[in-house]
């Protein structure tokens, strides 16, 4: 038997003005973004916002059902919206923020696991890793890949 460890490494920022401009601006339409949730049963608001390859930001929101397992999440919203409008761009980050009736909350808002599976298969596609931000208000986590979210990620092959 062998016994392996698996590490993760992410940077924490206090506000977006620590982050770089270009991580900023991603991380401030996610922001935006929230504004777009439909979330009457648990009020709980995401944001989330892809930058492509082109530079080009898609946004997205959570989108809420009566029959629960019908709705979506905000970054499944973003990337497929990104993945149908733009099919042959790579998607290179993405940025995640939410909290409790539109107000930022105090703990960075996670991604699912079948979100964290639809990152990765991107970043596959992609062959290059796809960073990820999550904002929240006084703490801002970043990942520089899927991989440091969900390790020993789903391959078809």
């Amino acid at each position: 038997m062998t016994t392996k460890e698996i590490n993760i490494q992410y940077q924490e920022y206090t506000s977006i003005e620590e982050l770089n401009a270009e991580d900023r601006e991603l991380a401030q339409a996610a922001v935006e973004a929230m504004s777009g949730a439909y979330a009457p049963y648990s009020h709980f608001h995401v944001g989330a916002a892809v930058r492509l390859s082109t530079g080009k930001i898609v946004k997205g929101a959570n989108q809420e059902n009566a029959a629960f397992p019908s709705g979506l999440c905000a970054e499944r919203t973003a990337m497929f919206a990104a993945g149908a409008k733009y099919p042959d761009k790579d998607m290179r980050s993405i940025a995640i923020a939410g909290g409790v009736y539109g107000k930022l909350g105090k703990h960075p808002a996670t991604p699912c696991g079948a979100c964290r599976q639809v990152m990765a298969q991107y970043q596959t596609k992609a062959g290059k890793p796809l960073s990820v931000i999550m904002v929240a208000d006084g703490k801002i986590w970043k990942f520089e890949k899927v991989d440091d979210l969900l390790p020993m990620i789903f391959n078809s092959i």
